[in-house]
């Protein structure tokens, strides 16, 4: 099933909390998450910012037991109150006590009905462990309880802790990767594949196959005969009646999982029909071949506090004599963390290409189409037969993911931001978050204030 309400951490700002929770005094510390929300019905609470209570400002702070003063909530609530974003009171528990004791409960209902004096209908509390697990629940300003479903960690792995799960003793046995554990887990999260062609329709196949219990793929393209040749599932008849291509995907996955797991939204990511499907979903492999799409992609990951799997492929030709040949034939995997280097700061794209796409599209007398666009770099080729060569890098998409929500590496994933590889060379090599720089980021966590992601185009329309 699906979560109904979720916490999501970005990596830095968890490892941040971590720390000041767990100082080598081996004493009970406290801080409190400042949270916005994503847009939709489903409630993802987004940590966008942390004050920390000082150790030396505690009253009591023991093994089992803390008292901090009344300044820093009142120092929280001018942060949060002005954006209306909920406040969660966390503290941790260095005894490793993975649930609220009755001294919790007892602190929860003389504090946290101030929270609701002062502002807002929804704040809450959280316990963290010395191994980083969280379980976190929700109060209603009745003081009614409600369990947070899920708290999620977006670093260089990627944590889940369910509270369903939760025993006093910790949060659970995790899942061993490419097991039927493993499914019955990912069965409960939401993909979203931007991009339904080549790349696109291979990669939601996996994820469908291997058992999301949603996948939302987002393409407003139309299947056509020359498509036939690399989207999965498509036929002589959905090129001939032009069938919107997420339309075949659906159609597809519901022949092998049922109904209700694809869910098709026949728009461009640049709309905000897309960003708000978008917000409901737990992880985004993007696999499109425009710069705005990747752009667009990195804002949301960024403002959703999304993990982002990037994929894209390239066949560069040469000229020999009067014949092309074949220069290299390339496939690229990024991984992009909330809070880290983006597909921007990494070269992927910069303003000055974004606006040459942007002129490539609507003014094709001021920037000629380029033979460059495209799979084949430098021939134009309406149909290419790269097929193979998508599914060599959707495959390898999809394991980066599964190798950094249930580990399997012997290396540390931080080495692996960036998977290149040649099959030309024979040739594979990677490179670690630590390689590129990261410019600060106005728009993490910034969830669904308005206009989304920052862009006035996805302004609410007067009716």
């Amino acid at each position: 099933m699906i979560p109904e309400t979720t916490l999501a951490f970005s990596g830095a700002v968890h490892a941040q909390v971590k720390s000041h929770l767990f100082p080598p005094d081996g004493l009970e510390a406290a801080a409190i998450l400042i949270c916005t929300r994503t847009p939709g019905p489903r409630l993802r609470l987004l940590v966008k910012g942390v004050i920390l209570v000082p150790y030396a400002a505690c009253k009591r702070r023991e093994r089992g037991a803390i008292t901090w003063p009344g300044e820093y909530l009142e120092q929280a609530i001018d942060v949060a109150e002005p954006s209306g974003s909920a406040m969660i009171l966390m503290h941790s528990h260095p005894g490793g006590l993975f649930a609220f004791s009755g001294a919790d409960d007892e602190s929860d209902r003389e504090v946290i009905p101030s929270l609701f004096q002062a502002f807002g209908t929804l704040h809450g509390s959280a316990v963290m462990t010395a191994d980083g697990a969280i379980v976190a629940r929700l109060y209603s300003p009745s003081l009614q309880i409600r369990n947070i479903d899920l708290v999620t960690v977006a670093g260089d792995d990627l944590s889940y802790w369910w509270a369903d799960k939760a025993t006093s003793t910790g949060p659970g046995d995790r899942p061993i990767a490419f097991t039927s554990g493993m499914t019955a887990e990912v069965g409960r999260l939401s993909a979203l594949v931007i991009g339904a062609s080549g790349t696109g329709s291979i990669t939601g196949e996996q994820l469908a196959r291997l058992g999301f219990g949603r996948v939302v793929v987002i393409d407003f393209d139309r299947i056509e005969l020359k498509n036939l040749n690399r989207i999965l599932n498509t036929t002589l008849a959905d090129a001939n009646t032009n069938r919107m291509k997420v339309e075949v995907f659906a159609e597809a996955v519901a022949a092998h999982r049922g109904e209700d797991v694809a869910v098709p939204v026949a728009a461009s990511i640049a709309t905000r029909e897309a960003v708000l499907a978008a917000a409901q979903c737990d992880v985004v492999f993007c696999c499109v071949d425009t710069l705005e799409a990747r752009h667009i992609a990195d804002l949301i990951a960024a403002t959703f506090l999304l993990p982002l799997f990037d994929v894209g492929v390239v066949i560069p030709v040469r000229k020999k004599g009067s014949a092309f040949a074949i220069a290299d034939v390339c496939g690229r995997i990024d991984y992009v963390q909330p809070g880290g280097s983006t597909l921007q700061d990494r070269g992927i794209y910069t303003p000055e290409s974004l606006r040459g796409e942007y002129l490539q599209r609507v003014a094709p007398e001021a920037h000629q189409q380029e033979l460059e666009a495209g799979y084949l770099k430098g021939l134009a080729d309406q149909a290419p037969a790269v097929i193979t060569l998508n599914m060599r890098a959707a495959a390898a998409c999809v394991n980066e993911y599964i190798a950094r929500a249930f580990p399997y590496r012997l290396e540390p994933n931080h080495l692996y931001a960036r998977t290149q590889f040649s099959l030309a060379a024979c040739e594979e090599e990677y490179l670690s978050e630590a390689t590129f720089m990261h410019t600060p980021n106005a728009l993490l966590a910034r969830g669904d204030v308005e206009p989304l992601l920052g862009l006035p185009m996805l302004k609410v329309t007067a009716r």
